[in-house]
């Protein structure tokens, strides 16, 4: 990245996060760092397209298999663009920024790296060529939005939904993600935020912004006495599997570099996610009498989310907990909490993303600690916690109300929502004069 490069902080801190840099003169270009770091960039675009396409298109009515499958791929594009014309730079540019010091800089980025100004194939960030980094990070910033698509699946508009996602992107995503990971200066960066590979600025800023978008478009019609059925489980388990498989990229990724917190990041994350779908599915079997293939899977992925802040700091046994603590919490906040609070989101995008990511981003603060087998400078485990706890309040209520004036503003200018009519036929025939399925 093309971040100010902050001498002096060296490898212990590029423990916690992605956001920071080697001095300048220190940067030499390692070919086994920029090979990994090119593997894992793929691995996460591969987990929005095939992988959460199939995750939520199995998951959908047969009517809205191509919507939710269409909008991962527009997502892909748009924000692709949006991040090299200046995401890149709002999120990474550190210009301005000086750490103990609250000014607008600690909140967004300038526009120093807009349309990639003085990008070139020598330009380094850490050890990899900065076009590398800027292709990494671009895949984070892709996932996000297109995860908010399953808590308002099967009843928004395709134009207001790509409207929404590009200034969603702009006012939500990349702030957060300037904040977590840009180093000194940054807000939540010098309050000592632990975030390894997103569970704040990817899941629980997507799971928060899904909460408050299916709130703002109603329930789907006929929800929640209507059978609303997942049409073809068979994509979700194959969505899952993806998602699970890409999520190496995601967390191993993170490190930056083909070493040995990248290795630790990766046998956590399998550990998290194996508990994580083990607890969430003995919840269901006790709760409901039987395991579900939906269950497992949505297990699988609320354990990779609640990992991902805790990657580069936790132990193994820190892992197990984090996970099995995730499987079964995720699990009532997605079947028990949902019923009883009465809220539409269709594919549990809060209820796995949003949940899981606290879950994650709290016990971080726990897990990190030498004292229990983390690998992190945590010392004061309340202390941290705390921290984690400020930073998760911090993005939940900004996440929400700036995702709640961008709805509104735009149901006023433009209407949100799909005509009932529309919602009946279906959205692949309504959005796209199209069928998932012709027999």
């Amino acid at each position: 990245m093309t971040l100010r490069k902050l001498a002096g902080l060296g490898a212990l801190l590029s423990l916690v996060t992605p956001g920071l840099a080697m001095a300048a003169d220190e940067v030499v270009l390692n070919s086994g760092d920029t090979a990994w770091m090119l593997v894992a960039s793929a691995l996460v675009l591969f987990m929005t397209i095939p992988g959460l396409a199939l995750f939520y298109g199995g998951m959908v009515r047969s009517k809205n298999i191509l919507s939710v499958m269409m909008q991962c791929f527009a997502i892909t594009g748009l924000i692709s663009i949006l991040w090299v014309i200046y995401g890149y730079s709002i999120a990474f540019d550190t210009a301005g920024m000086e750490q103990g010091v609250v000014n607008f800089n600690s909140f967004v980025g300038g526009l120093s790296k807009a349309f990639l100004a003085g990008v070139t194939p020598a330009s380094l960030s850490y050890a990899i060529p900065e076009s590398v980094f800027i292709v990494f990070q671009m895949t984070f910033a892709i996932i996000t939005p297109a995860l908010i698509v399953g808590a308002f699946a099967e009843r928004m508009k395709f134009s207001a939904m790509l409207i929404f996602m590009a200034i969603w992107f702009t006012l939500v995503y990349a702030p957060i993600a300037h904040m977590v990971w840009s180093g000194n200066g940054g807000l939540l960066w010098d309050w000592g935020v632990l975030d390894f590979a997103g569970g704040t600025v990817v899941h629980i800023n997507a799971g928060i912004a899904g909460l408050v978008a299916c709130l703002v478009l109603g329930k789907r019609k006929g929800y929640p006495t209507t059978a609303m059925a997942p049409h073809n489980l068979g994509y979700t388990l194959m969505g899952a599997a993806m998602l699970w498989i890409g999520w190496f990229g995601f967390n191993a990724g993170s490190a930056v570099a083909a070493n040995g917190t990248a290795g630790m990041a990766m046998l956590v994350t399998q550990i998290a996610t194996a508990a994580a779908a083990l607890g969430w599915m003995f919840a269901e079997w006790i709760t409901h009498d039987k395991p579900s293939a939906l269950g497992i899977a949505s297990g699988v992925v609320a354990g990779l989310v609640a990992i991902t802040p805790a990657a580069g700091t936790v132990g193994p046994m820190g892992a197990l907990v984090i996970g099995l603590a995730a499987g079964v919490i995720c699990f009532f906040c997605a079947t028990s909490l949902k019923r009883k609070l009465g809220y539409d989101d269709s594919l549990d995008a809060f209820g796995v993303h949003g949940i899981g990511g606290i879950v994650g981003a709290l016990l971080t603060g726990v897990f990190a600690a030498p004292a229990l087998g983390g690998f992190g400078t945590v010392e004061d485990i309340a202390a941290q916690v705390w921290i984690q706890f400020k930073g998760v309040g911090f993005t939940v209520v900004y996440t929400a109300i700036v995702t709640f004036v961008i709805l509104k503003v735009l149901d006023l200018v433009m209407g949100l929502r799909i005509s009932e009519e529309e919602e009946t036929v279906g959205l692949d025939l309504a959005q796209h004069n199209e069928r998932g399925y012709n027999l």
